[in-house]
C-alpha cells in the first residue's frame, strides 16, 4: 500500500500545535526540527516538513496528498486545494487598518493604496465587494507601510490590537477573513488512506471538546437527568446494587460541564465524575 504524504508546518505558529494533533491521534513526529521527513510505516503515512505558505501548492499540484496549513494560507495561494475540516487552533481574524479617525467604512479604500503580506485574499476581497484599489505585498510587519509613505491603509492580523495602537492605527470594516489551521487535500481527490486519517483527527477533534461523565442517580429521576445529558448517541444507564439508584454515563461538551454537574447534583445526582477522552470514534 502506498505512503500517505502529508505536508506539515516546518516552523511557525502552525508547527508545534499541528505536531500536537497529529501525535495524539497515534502518529510518530520528528523530533529534530531540522529534519525534513519522517516515515511512519506502522502508519503507512509519510510527513513532509515545509514552510505552511507552501503547503497548499504542494497539495494542489498533487504532489502531496494532504497538508496542514493555515485558511488564510490556503486562500491566498490561489492552489487547486480545498479545505476539509477545521482544525480549531491557529485562529485568527483579518482586518483593515489605518490612521485613527480617518477611516471608518469599507466604501473608503476605493481608491487607496493598500499594504498587506496576503494579496490573494484581499484583491479577492475587494472583487466581492466591488472595491478599487491598489494592493501591494510586503513580507514581514506592514505597520510602518503607513508611516513611510508605502500605503494608505494595511491589511493584517489583528489579535489584541495592540500593535497597530501603538502605530497610530486602528480597525473598520466588518472583517476580511476569520483564519484557523485547516486540513486541505487537492480539489476533488479523495488519495488512498486519506478517510482513516481523516477519521482519527477528527477522533482528537472530537476528545478534545468532550469529556466523559459518570454519575449516580435516583431511578425515578433518569428521565430528568438524561434530558440534561443526552450524550453523543445516548447515555449508558445501569442499575446499581443500591435499589432505587441508577449509573448513567454520556459524553458530555467540556465547556458548561462544571454547570452541568451543579444541575445534576441539585436534582439528586451524586458521585459525579468527569474524565478526560484522549480519542475516540464515533
Amino acid at each position: 500500500m502506498a505512503l500517505l504524504r502529508i505536508a506539515v508546518p516546518n516552523k511557525g505558529s502552525l508547527s508545534v500545535a499541528a505536531s500536537e494533533i497529529l501525535r495524539e491521534s497515534g502518529y510518530r513526529q520528528r523530533e529534530d526540527a531540522k529534519q525534513l521527513t519522517l516515515t511512519d510505516a506502522e502508519n503507512d503515512v509519510e510527513f513532509f516538513y515545509l514552510r505552511p505558505r507552501d503547503i497548499a501548492l504542494y497539495v494542489g499540484e498533487g504532489t502531496l496528498d494532504v497538508g496542514i496549513t493555515g485558511r488564510d494560507l490556503l486562500r491566498d495561494s490561489g492552489a487547486k486545494a480545498e479545505e476539509v475540516i477545521g482544525l480549531g487552533f491557529g485562529r485568527s481574524r483579518f482586518r483593515f487598518a489605518g490612521p485613527a479617525g480617518v477611516f471608518t467604512d469599507l466604501s473608503q479604500l476605493a481608491g487607496q493604496r493598500i499594504a498587506t503580506s496576503y494579496v490573494g485574499v484581499v484583491r479577492s476581497f475587494l472583487e466581492e465587494h466591488g472595491i478599487e484599489a491598489t494592493v501591494t505585498r510586503l513580507d514581514g510587519a506592514v505597520e510602518t507601510s503607513i508611516q513611510l509613505g508605502v500605503a494608505d491603509v494595511i491589511a493584517d492580523v489583528v489579535e489584541t490590537g495592540s500593535t497597530l495602537r501603538q502605530a497610530g492605527l486602528e480597525t473598520f470594516g466588518e472583517t476580511i477573513l476569520e483564519s484557523e489551521a485547516v486540513l486541505v487535500t487537492r480539489s476533488g481527490a479523495v488519495p488512498d488512506g486519506f478517510e482513516v486519517f481523516k477519521r482519527r483527527i477528527e477522533g482528537v477533534l472530537v476528545a478534545r471538546s468532550y469529556v466523559m461523565m459518570d454519575y449516580d442517580i435516583p431511578s425515578d429521576r433518569v428521565t430528568e437527568a438524561v434530558r440534561l445529558t443526552p450524550g453523543i448517541e445516548s447515555p449508558t444507564v445501569a442499575p446499581l446494587h443500591r435499589e432505587g439508584w441508577s449509573a448513567v454515563r454520556a459524553m458530555v461538551p467540556r465547556d458548561g460541564a462544571q454547570r452541568l454537574m451543579d444541575e445534576l447534583f441539585e436534582i439528586g445526582a451524586r458521585g459525579i465524575l468527569l474524565t478526560d477522552i484522549h480519542a475516540c470514534r464515533l
